[in-house]
C-alpha cells in the first residue's frame, strides 16, 4: 500500500487519489481487514480512466496479487465538503436514472472517536439487514480517525430513509451535529457508468441495472 503511493505520484492524468484499508465484516468495525484494500482515484474522463486502469503497472501488480478484484467507474452528481482540504469531485448535471452510490468521508476529532465507535455496531447491524442496500463497505486512510463509507442504493428514497430515519444512523447524525464530532466532512453521490470484476465470487451490480 505504501509503495503504491509512489506510483500514483508519477502517474499522468490522475487527479485526486486515496489508498484505503477496510474493517472486518462489512468494513464497519475498527478492527482492520488486511485482506481487502481500496483505491479511489479521479480522472478527467471515462476513457482516460479505463486506459490507466487497464495499463498502469500499479493496477496490474495489484490485480496479479489479488484473489479477486472489483472496479466501479462513477460520475459525481453532487458533492459538498472537503477531503484533506480539497474538493475532489466535480459534479455533472447528468441525470441519474439508476442506482445511487453514496460516499461519506469524515475526519474525527480525537476527543470524539470513542463516542462515534460506540454507535457503529448498531448502524452496521441496521445497514446489514436493510434489503434495499445493494452494496456497502467501510474503508479508511487511518484507522479510527479517518473513515469512509461507500454504499449503493436502488434510489434516493431508500437511501434517505436509512440515513435520516429514526434509527441508529439518524440518531448518530444528530449527535454529530450537536456535539461537533468531525473536523472535516465530505458527502458525495454518484451515478454508475460501468463496473467489472467480482466481489465474493459475484458481481454486485448487473450492468443493465446501472444503465
Amino acid at each position: 500500500m505504501g509503495a503504491a503511493r509512489l506510483s500514483f505520484r508519477r502517474m499522468p492524468d490522475v487527479g485526486f487519489y486515496k489508498l484505503c484499508g477496510s474493517g472486518t465484516g462489512e468494513g464497519f468495525t475498527p478492527k482492520p481487514n488486511t485482506a481487502v484494500w481500496a483505491i479511489l482515484a479521479t480522472w478527467p474522463d471515462a476513457t482516460t480512466a479505463r486506459h490507466h486502469l487497464n495499463t498502469a503497472p500499479v493496477f496490474q501488480r495489484w490485480r496479479a496479487r489479488a484473489a479477486e478484484s472489483w472496479t466501479i467507474l462513477l460520475e459525481p452528481t453532487s458533492a459538498r465538503g472537503k477531503w484533506a482540504g480539497v474538493e475532489p469531485f466535480m459534479p455533472t448535471d447528468t441525470p441519474n436514472m439508476g442506482p445511487i452510490v453514496a460516499l461519506t468521508r469524515a475526519s474525527m476529532r480525537a476527543s470524539r472517536f470513542l463516542r462515534f465507535w460506540r454507535r457503529v455496531p448498531d448502524i452496521s447491524a441496521v445497514i446489514g439487514q436493510d434489503p434495499n442496500v445493494l452494496f456497502k463497505i467501510g474503508i479508511g486512510e487511518v484507522p479510527l480517525l479517518h473513515q469512509v463509507t461507500f454504499s449503493i442504493w436502488p434510489d434516493a428514497a431508500s437511501m434517505a430513509h436509512f440515513a435520516r430515519g429514526d434509527g441508529p444512523h439518524g440518531r448518530a447524525i444528530a449527535a454529530v451535529r450537536a456535539e461537533n464530532w468531525f473536523s472535516e466532512e465530505l458527502y458525495a453521490r454518484f451515478r454508475i457508468v460501468d463496473n467489472w470484476g467480482s466481489w465474493n465470487g459475484k458481481r454486485p451490480l448487473d450492468l443493465k441495472d446501472a444503465a
